[in-house]
Formats: C-alpha cells, sequence, structure tokens
C-alpha cells in the first residue's frame, strides 16, 4: 500500500503521481484530496486583508504550484485506490466537500481517476457533503438521467440532513408536470453508528467508528484494509470505548497506519484534537 497527499508528502517516497494505481501503478493506494479544515488553506481572509509581517502558511500557499505545495489544503477528504487483484481499480470517496470540484480537476486529473465508484460519508457539515452537487459532472451524461446511481454510505441522521439541503438528490418521483433536470444520480445507503456493523463498499470492508466532534455531535471515523488495516478518523475531539478499543494497541486489529484529526499546532479546541492532544 502506497500513501500520497495531493500536496505531494509521501509516506512511501514515491513521487508525486505515483502512489495511485489508475496513474500506472499496481496494487491499492490512499491519495489525500484535502487534508484542509472546513475553510481550507489560504484563508481568504488572511489574504484579503494581509498582517504586517503577512501570515507565513497562507502567503507561502500562492508561490508553489497546488501538486508541490503542502500549505495549500483541500477540504479533508481521502479517495482510496482500491485494487486488490493488482488489475481492476475501484475508487471509494471519503467525504465530498465544498472543494470538491476543485480536487477533480486538481487531482483526478493529475492522477488519471476515470471515476468514483462509491462514497462513504463521516458526516453532514458543510466541508463534508456541500460538493454532492458536483458529483454529476463526473457521472456519465444522461439528459434524462438514467444511469447506474453510485452508492453513498451514510449515517440516518446524516441522510436526514441531507434530505433537507439537497431535496432534489433524494426524492426519487417528479411531481405531476414537474420537468426533468439533471442530477447527480446518488443511491443512498444507511449505515449504523457501530463497530460492529460492518459495511462493503466497492468490494472493501469498512468497520464504522463512531467519535464525538464536539461534546454534542457524532461524527464517524473508519477502519479499513486487508493486508494493512488502516483508521482513519478526520474529525474527532473525543474518542467513545467502544472506538478507543478497536483501535488500540490491545484492540480488535493492530493498527498499521492512523489517520487523525489534527486542527492546531498548539493549544486546544472544543470540537478537534489538535497537535498537543494527539
Amino acid at each position: 500500500m502506497e500513501v500520497e497527499d495531493a500536496a505531494g508528502i509521501s509516506s512511501s517516497g514515491a513521487s508525486n503521481g505515483a502512489a495511485a494505481g489508475g496513474s500506472g501503478g499496481g496494487g491499492s493506494a490512499l491519495i489525500f484530496l484535502g487534508t484542509g479544515c472546513s475553510g481550507f488553506v489560504p484563508n481568504a481572509r488572511c489574504l484579503m486583508q494581509p498582517s504586517d509581517p503577512p501570515c507565513l502558511v497562507c502567503s507561502q500557499s500562492l508561490l508553489l504550484p497546488p501538486d508541490a505545495n503542502p500549505n495549500y489544503r483541500c477540504n479533508t477528504s481521502l479517495l482510496i485506490d482500491y485494487c486488490p487483484d493488482h488489475t481492476k481499480h475501484s475508487y471509494i470517496l471519503i467525504d465530498v466537500g465544498k472543494t470538491f470540484r476543485e480536487q477533480v480537476l486538481r487531482w483526478f486529473t493529475l492522477y488519471k481517476i476515470p471515476h468514483v465508484d462509491s462514497i462513504i460519508l463521516t458526516h453532514e457539515h458543510a466541508d463534508a457533503v456541500l460538493g454532492l452537487d458536483d458529483m454529476r459532472a463526473i457521472q456519465p451524461y444522461s439528459p434524462t438521467n438514467d444511469i447506474d446511481p453510485t452508492p453513498i454510505y451514510l449515517s440516518q441522521h446524516a441522510m436526514d440532513s441531507i434530505t433537507e439541503k439537497f431535496p432534489y438528490l433524494v426524492r426519487k418521483k417528479r411531481k405531476e408536470g414537474q420537468e426533468v433536470r439533471r442530477v447527480a444520480q446518488l443511491d443512498w445507503k444507511i449505515i449504523e453508528e457501530n463497530c460492529e456493523k460492518s459495511f462493503v463498499a466497492s468490494g472493501l470492508q469498512f468497520f464504522p467508528l463512531p467519535v464525538m466532534h464536539g461534546e454534542d455531535y457524532v461524527c464517524l471515523g473508519f477502519l479499513f484494509g486487508e493486508k494493512y488495516k488502516v483508521a482513519y478518523i478526520s474529525d474527532v475531539s473525543r474518542f467513545i470505548p467502544s472506538t478507543e478499543q478497536v483501535i488500540s494497541k490491545n484492540g480488535v486489529w493492530q493498527l498499521d497506519l492512523l489517520i487523525l484529526d489534527t486542527l492546531y499546532k498548539e493549544g486546544s479546541h472544543n470540537v478537534h484534537l489538535c497537535l498537543p492532544q494527539v
């Protein structure tokens, strides 16, 4: 398994573009389409009203092209290039945030990703779901929406929220006299917020990892992998005991890779972990 950040930071030492199997490599891979916060980096206000001296991170984010720039970060999103037999690739997308279209233009084209086979949502906040409308741009064209829908796995709470945000993506039947309008075709599949209730997306088994994202909100991480065990937890302020047990050294599985929310280098935050807590 190779792991590469779309900003060019690779844990396997691969050069940019070498991680995704779709770009000519074999085997499975992880591509970090975004590792930024909800407002992403650079911060727009920081550039519009620069301080004196200018913010080092945001100012540097404009100096290099994004593929070579660790300071240019879109909304948090992970693309799993699943290729168990080194021949057929399945592409599983975790979260579809506000910067999804930019991620497609920058990283899908760079890594030669031809399609998305399934989607998994961690939660229903804007930085995880507001790109869902743009899914139609990467689906086959049909003016009558006569295409196979993309499976999308999410909790019931996320489903209820998205039904309000995107009723036209959820509604299956048109009202009498309503015109056909082309929209993303999605097949909504409810998953449980339970470590023991696994599901399969595009042939790969996932175990939900419920965590607290603030004390009033449950977000999902996911454990997956066959040869290597990976836990992906993008939004967390506190671990609940069942999830902590699963990912601990004495838990059900010994992890090979833990991908964990880290908002600030110093200090703390009420709904995210920061580096000292991590």
